[in-house]
Formats: structure tokens, sequence, C-alpha cells
């Protein structure tokens, strides 16, 4: 086998609690679910043990190969294994800088194919390079339905696969993940941990009642680096979810509602000037 193909997929956190801090990283917990829109990931075996990434869509043709996780984890799956190198090659469609791990997805995808296309499978060592990467990244690397928390090392698969229909508006201006922990240091306010409890609803079959304590502690600090997160997230509010909030940094929001014709009839009175999608949960992953 020289070439592998995955789909790195994208997430959204339903819930986003800030419960600390240790060593200087917040503490996390989260609900945390894949979705349908996903980025291509191609792996090609190298003799050399070199790494070469090239990426294609979202303006991302010229990312230094030193700021590009999925170089990074196939440079640390080559080391850490002491396999060949690969070609990568990686067809963007997850909106950068939009809270929905994109870049985290990348790299989780890049280790998936690595360890597909040189027949690695000590997962826990997977595990612990992808942990390395960045904060979702140990999660995506399964994906599907799962409470996270820590610094995101930390992840707990839940059995339940509600069916789950978003309408998600990602606006063109990312937020920096740096600035917006900063922003929310800077303000100095706490926010009710909302989780555990979403967590009791959605166990007890109560998926609507969940959907109204979906919120982001992150999402004032994110609206004060980008208007247009505010933007949308209002925008989706005037469409009467079940609920709404803002995934991880953002700027993206997202809205849930029951069926995804209400997503469709959503999507088609748009207005404003993110880019929309209708994605539903996926739990198993191509």
């Amino acid at each position: 086998m020289n070439t592998v193909r995955v789909n790195a997929y994208a997430k959204l956190n339903l819930t986003l609690d800030i419960t600390g801090r240790k060593d200087g990283f917040h503490l996390l917990d989260s609900l945390v679910v894949t979705v349908g829109l996903y980025d291509r990931i191609v792996v090609r075996r190298r003799k050399d043990g070199l790494v070469r990434t090239v990426m294609h869509g979202m303006g991302c043709e010229t990312l230094p190969p030193e700021e590009n996780n999925a170089q990074r984890a196939a440079e640390a799956f080559v080391e850490r294994f002491g396999t060949s190198g690969a070609d990568i090659t990686i067809y963007k469609n997850i909106p950068v800088g939009a809270g929905m791990g994109g870049s985290s997805a990348d790299a989780a995808g890049v280790l998936n194919g690595l360890s597909k296309l040189y027949e690695i499978g000590d997962v826990c060592a997977v595990k612990e390079l992808a942990d390395g990467l960045g904060s979702d990244t140990g999660y995506l690397l399964a994906g599907g339905f799962a409470r996270m928390r820590g610094r995101g090392e930390i992840v707990e698969p839940l059995s339940m696969q509600p069916e789950l229909h978003f309408f998600v508006l990602a606006p063109k201006q990312g937020v920096n993940t740096a600035q917006c922990f900063r922003a929310y240091d800077g303000a100095g306010k706490e926010y009710p941990p909302r989780t555990e409890r979403a967590l009791e609803l959605l166990q007890s079959g109560n998926a609507e009642w969940a959907a109204r304590l979906y919120g982001n502690a992150l999402f004032d600090a994110a609206k004060t680096l980008s208007q247009e997160a505010g933007e949308a997230y209002l925008a989706l509010r005037g469409f009467s979810p079940l609920g709404v909030s803002l995934t991880g940094s953002g700027s993206a929001c997202f809205a849930l509602f029951p069926t995804r014709e209400l997503c469709e009839w959503a999507k088609s009175r748009y207005r404003g000037r993110a880019r929309a999608y209708v994605l539903e949960a996926v739990y198993h992953k191509e």
C-alpha cells in the first residue's frame, strides 16, 4: 500500500465550560460532536524520510510549514515510529479560524493516514502524539460524540447517537484562539457550567431541553474580536432554533433544529455575509 486517503471531519462544541487553569493552560469541559464537513487528506509513501505537505483551498496554500499542524503531526509520527516519510496533500473545506477544529482535524487525519499507511497499531502512542499537537486533536482521531475535559486530552466517548441537525454560519474572518483566551482572561467574568446538566438531559432523552443549555464561555470574548461572530449568532437566534451557540473560540456559530428541512429553510432565508452550511452529526467516520 503506497497511498491512503482519509476524511478529517469538523467538530462543533455544543457546550464549552472553562473550569480552571493548570500549568498556564485553561482547563475545559465540553460536549463535542463531529459533523459532515471534512478536509480530504491524501498520504503517499516516501523513501527518504522527509515530509512534504501541500494545502489546497481556504487560503491555506501559502501556510508556512512551521505553522502547519499537519506537517508537525507527520514529522512527529516519523520520528516516533521510525518510518520513512510521506507526501501529504490536503484539500481544505473546513473554514479556518472558525472554531470547527480544522487544523486539529488535519493533524488527526494525517496521524490516522500514516498509521494505516505504515500499519502502526499502537493507539496509545498515536493518541499521545495527538495530544501534543492541539486540544482537539486527540478527540478527532476518532471523533463522534464525546465529553472532552482537561486541555482536551481527557476524552470520554459517549454511546448515544442523537440525530442532530445544524445550520452553521462561519464568518470569513476567523478568530485567533490565543487572543480569544486572553480576552476571556482580561474580562474577568465567570460563567455557570453547562456541560454536566446538558449531558444529563441528553442521556435521559431530552435533546430539546439539552439544546437550551448549549453555550460557550468564550462567546463574549470572541465577540470582542469578531463583530461578524456576534452578527452570526443574532442571525441564527432570529430563526427560533432549539439552541444556538459559538463553537470553539469562534468565529463560527451554529443553531440546532429538529429537522434538516428546517435547517434548509433557515439557510434559504439567511442574507448575511458568512459561509452557510447545513450539517448533521457524524458518528461513524469513513
